[in-house]
């Protein structure tokens, strides 16, 4: 209730008129506090049916970032034979010009098919010799036919893994009087000298886990398949074993991620069994960067308890350079750190107006629409420059993206009053807002990413992986893990084949004496020609 005035009057009607005044007032101010509870609880119901909205469709809903074209889980076999006939199967694969000009000459929203692409020429080849029967050569004229040719197609052809024991034989020489100790031959250096495991086996291990993301307990099946019991808890040992072989070869590389001028930071969770002084249920992370030289791709995973702060700051103690992240506020340490230029990923503010347009009324254009036309744009520009060279590609970004960005910019100042902030259009113009400054720093070279999808690309892999195989059991396994990630991941982006260069590695690997034999099998001193032709023991 308002104070009453300290004089009142002595006039009846007067103090009536007053009570009536108060109590106008007090009406009205509580009017005014219900329909102001009324319109927060509206906006609170508003924004829980968008969240109600965005989690069904995380859930249940195609995501925008796929092919439209993509086949459901369990059709996917008809789905796929759908889009192909015989005809073009036989036919090759046509060039990306000529691509581009059946794309134009089709309907809108349909899926152009697929020609059948030439086999491998490194692949090996059996040839199957088909005669014509010796009855079938006698030509209607009385003559024998002779042979004018053949006709060749191809089919693709697997021959089922072969488990195999390599029995190590080592002559033993002695002295014929016995007066001398014996000679024995040295059995070559092994990756894990106390196992049964060949290098070879260790190599498959390690890709099929970690490339494939097969389980350990799925491959514990698989070689039993063949015949051969072999408990997972072996395979773990022999992977954690195996990662210490390789760690002089992450130590250079990891030595390779500072040199070039943009490095780009993401995390992911991972879920530690075992971690002392902490629940089976918290979560850990994988902290991965990608960075390096020109033609020479790093790729460095990391496991950490704590996704604070402190640890891309630990992980990146001297870098210099731009830092390419998300909107994730653990890495606003870095961004104060001298000598670390921070850009912030479009994509990533892409993404959410794209949820905002998800809770627009279907079949309306709304504002989120808007946001991503203009970045839409700003991509067009990135995919008509992505071959050019990076001085190009600064003049395309000056003289075409930034006037698209002023106009951006000029479209969030004038909505982003407009719009109530605890709704998904008010998250999206917010986190516009906040990162503009980061966002728009890609156009001041040639050569800076517009995007972190450079470092989610090789997150993937192991995503793919953590949905089989759910959890690390202990914190070594998960370091062992981190560094096996970096090895396939780098040779990945190197244009190497996981399985043939890991091969190769941990059969020279434990022979190395000298830093020079370990750089010479990094992935940019290996050649995937060379290393196919080695597949033949």
């Amino acid at each position: 209730m308002p104070r009453l005035p300290a004089d009142l009057p002595d006039d009846v009607e007067a103090l009536k008129a007053l009570l009536r005044s108060q109590q106008a007032a007090h009406e009205a101010a509580h009017q005014q506090a219900i329909a102001k509870t009324l319109d927060e609880a509206m906006r609170h119901i508003d924004y829980l049916y968008e969240q109600f909205v965005l989690l069904r469709h995380r859930h249940f809903g195609a995501s925008t970032e796929q092919s439209t074209g993509q086949a459901r889980l369990f059709d996917e076999a008809e789905a796929l034979a759908a889009t192909s006939t015989p005809e073009q199967d036989q036919a090759p694969i046509p060039s990306p010009g000529e691509a581009a000009a059946d794309a134009g000459k089709k309907a809108a929203g349909k899926p152009a098919r697929g020609k059948r692409a030439p086999l491998p020429s490194d692949l090996p080849r059996v040839d199957v010799v088909h005669e014509v029967p010796e009855d079938q050569r006698l030509c209607p004229c009385g003559k024998p036919m002779v042979e004018i040719g053949e006709d060749i197609s191809e089919q693709l052809d697997i021959v089922p893994m072969q488990v195999r024991v390599l029995r190590h034989i080592r002559k033993r020489y002695g002295c014929p009087g016995g007066e001398h100790a014996p000679v024995v031959a040295a059995l070559p250096a092994q990756p894990l000298p106390r196992s049964n495991a060949s290098a070879d086996l260790l190599a498959m291990l390690l890709t099929v886990k970690f490339a494939d993301g097969l389980s350990l307990a799925r491959f514990e099946y698989v070689l039993a398949r063949a015949g051969v019991a072999v408990p997972r808890q072996t395979l773990a040992r022999w992977v954690i074993g195996a990662a210490g072989v390789l760690q002089p070869l992450h130590n250079l590389i990891r030595d390779e991620l500072f040199a070039g001028s943009v490095l780009h930071m993401d995390e992911t969770v991972v879920q530690v069994l075992k971690e002392r002084d902490r629940s089976p249920t918290s979560r850990s992370y994988m902290w991965v960067q990608t960075g390096g030289p020109p033609g020479r791709p790093v790729v460095i995973y990391d496991y950490d308890p704590s996704r604070g702060s402190a640890v891309p700051v630990r992980l990146l103690e001297g870098y210099q350079g731009y830092l390419m992240t998300d909107g994730y506020d653990g890495y606003n340490a870095l961004a104060r750190t001298e000598g670390i230029e921070h850009l912030t990923c479009l994509a990533h503010i892409r993404r959410y107006f794209i949820e905002a347009a998800r809770v627009q009324p279907k079949g309306k254009r709304g504002r989120a629409d808007e946001a991503i036309e203009l970045i839409g744009r700003l991509y067009g520009i990135e995919r008509e420059y992505k071959d050019a060279k990076d001085n190009e590609r600064f003049i395309a970004r000056q003289t075409h993206s930034v006037p698209i960005l002023a106009e951006l910019k000029a479209w969030l100042d004038a909505v982003l009053p407009t719009v109530p902030p605890k709704t998904a259009l008010g998250e999206a113009l917010a986190h516009l807002n906040k990162y503009w400054s980061r966002l728009v720093r890609y156009t001041e070279r040639g050569d800076l990413p517009v995007d972190n999808n450079r470092c989610e690309n090789v997150i993937r892999p192991f995503v793919v992986g953590r949905r089989r195989w759910l959890f690390c059991d202990t914190p070594a396994g998960a370091h062992a893990s981190a560094v096996i990630y970096s090895l396939i991941e780098t040779a990945r982006a190197n244009g190497l084949e996981p399985y043939t260069w890991l091969r190769r590695v941990l059969r020279e690997l434990p022979a190395a004496q000298s830093v020079a034999a370990v750089d010479a099998l990094l992935p940019w001193n290996l050649h995937r020609q060379d290393l196919a032709s080695e597949l033949a023991p």
